[in-house]
């Protein structure tokens, strides 16, 4: 028996020193994806930072969508507060995050109130125009179904693309933002955001046609999402994209749809064609943020933190519905 167990153990040792080594340098697992930053995208006039997110193994002909975060915010806790990257894997489709440097912005804003900023073919608006197309060249999306939304300053710039660049994207969805051109001189900017300016709807809706002088649509659709009682942007700002946004489409002010959604005011506003153009979401209560409901629901995302809102209402998931995202 002694030497029965002798002459096993060579054999033991050695299948069990092969199967370390098996594990040893066995590949390691396909990484899940991460926000990779893309450097050279342009001539980047805004001096931005690129930043993006590509699920593994998407392919060809998906979606993209463009998030700018608000301000003392970066691209990184945007993407994963807002629950856009959770969505983009479940779903299919690439995030592009512009990330604003403080050499722009002390407090990390984007510029949505600045002039050299908000105009086609200029600062940041024309960098985060050309991250759309380094975007849609790299992985080959789908041109026609591009989409932006932002938080705050990040929301202003949402509505600067939507009037600057109409042709690039399909729908824009505004979270506690402000309208296209509200800021017209030094200081009014707080005046915007605190009071809300004091404009017809055609007025609005002019300045968004002067972004882009001579097109013919078709402009994009738009969704907002605002706090009642958020004191930052006040809610004016929201009856104020109403106002420019339904005038820029040719639709009316008085909501096609009026219901509620998670317990929340919800209007729907229709072109003459029944299209819906206009889309709003008025959350009682709620402060300055993004909306999240964070768990593992189908329609939940996002996690709650500094300007992350549980409101029981993921911004992220509603947009990406009424996107056709998912």
């Amino acid at each position: 028996m002694t030497q029965t167990r002798a002459a096993l153990r060579p054999t033991v040792l050695t299948a069990l020193l092969a199967a370390l080594l098996s594990v040893l340098l066995a590949p390691a697992p396909a990484s899940a994806a991460s926000l990779q930053e893309v450097t050279g995208f342009g001539s980047n006039p805004g001096a931005l930072k690129m930043y993006r997110y590509v699920p593994d193994g998407l392919p060809a002909g998906r979606p993209v969508v463009v998030a700018l975060h608000g301000c003392t915010q970066n691209a990184a806790g945007y993407a994963s507060g807002t629950g856009w990257t959770t969505l983009a894997d479940r779903w299919g489709f690439s995030v592009v995050l512009p990330q604003q440097q403080s050499g722009n912005n002390l407090s990390q804003c984007f510029n949505w109130f600045d002039p050299a900023d908000i105009r086609r073919g200029q600062g940041e608006a024309a960098s985060v125009a050309q991250m759309v197309d380094r975007q849609l060249a790299d992985v080959s999306g789908d041109p026609s179904r591009v989409y932006v939304t932002g938080l705050s300053a990040g929301g202003g710039m949402t509505a600067v693309m939507m009037a600057a660049y109409p042709e690039k994207f399909a729908a824009g969805g505004v979270v506690a933002g402000l309208p296209y051109g509200c800021a017209q001189a030094a200081g009014t900017a707080y005046v915007c955001m605190f009071v809300g300016a004091t404009q017809t709807p055609a007025q609005w809706g002019d300045r968004v046609r002067a972004a882009r002088p001579g097109y013919t649509g078709p402009w994009p659709a738009l969704t907002v999402f605002q706090g009642t009682a958020d004191y930052t942007v006040r809610p004016a700002n929201m009856t104020a994209l109403v106002d420019q946004w339904t005038n820029v489409h040719g639709a009316d002010r008085t909501a096609d749809v009026a219901d509620t959604v998670a317990g929340y005011p919800h209007r729907v506003y229709r072109d003459p064609a029944g299209n819906a153009v206009v889309e709003t979401y008025s959350l009682t209560g709620m402060g300055h943020g993004q909306p999240v409901d964070p768990g593992s629901g189908d329609a939940q995302c996002g996690a709650a933190g500094a300007y992350f809102l549980d409101v029981n209402l993921c911004a992220a998931y509603r947009l990406g519905k009424v996107w056709q995202l998912g």
